[in-house]
């Protein structure tokens, strides 16, 4: 998909702008719920089993780090690969390739497991890609945790310069 695509598809998928970058839309919840005692991970409240959203992101924008305190799976759908930038709790960077190009080594759903740091970039100028993105158990924007540069360079400075690429300067104001 090029970037002419853009309008056609935020239209007809109703997708809004996603404060990490790119486009969105809820498509699916389960109406099922869990509380954090059946989990190890600590949260508020009970969630929902999985959430489910499209994800539009185009080579002129990139998702910008962030943590959350579940596993995301990610599934390709169309235009341009997107690289996933992940940043494991161990300290170790690695990029993952989502695309249907296997001989390239792309695949086409990615686990990002929860605790990780991690966002996403459109390789191929003047693109766009068109992904899903599953999290289980559910998102909730209070279990959703936004980075600056600066708070990455103190913990993990070998990683500078894709930090640079994808970590906020200063946060926006929306997301304090």
């Amino acid at each position: 998909m090029n970037i002419n695509d853009l309008n056609n598809l935020v239209s007809k998928l109703g997708l809004i702008p996603h404060p990490e970058g790119g486009y969105y839309k809820e498509t699916f919840q389960s109406e099922e719920q869990i509380s954090d005692s059946e989990l190890s991970v600590t949260f508020e409240g009970r969630r929902k089993l999985y959430t489910s959203i499209y994800f539009l992101l185009t080579s002129d924008d990139v998702s910008h780090f962030h943590r959350l305190k579940s596993d995301e799976l990610w599934y390709y759908h169309g235009g341009s690969s997107l690289s996933i930038h992940v940043i494991e709790k161990s300290g170790e960077y690695k990029e993952i390739k989502l695309g249907m190009n296997l001989d390239a080594g792309e695949v086409p759903q990615v686990l990002v497991k929860k605790n990780s740091i991690f966002g996403s970039s459109v390789s191929e100028k003047d693109t766009c890609s068109l992904v899903g993105c599953m999290v289980s158990p559910g998102f909730e924007f209070q279990d959703f945790e936004m980075f600056t540069q600066e708070e990455l360079m103190k913990v993990y400075p070998q990683h500078k310069e894709i930090i640079m690429k994808l970590a906020y300067q200063q946060l926006p104001s929306s997301l304090k």
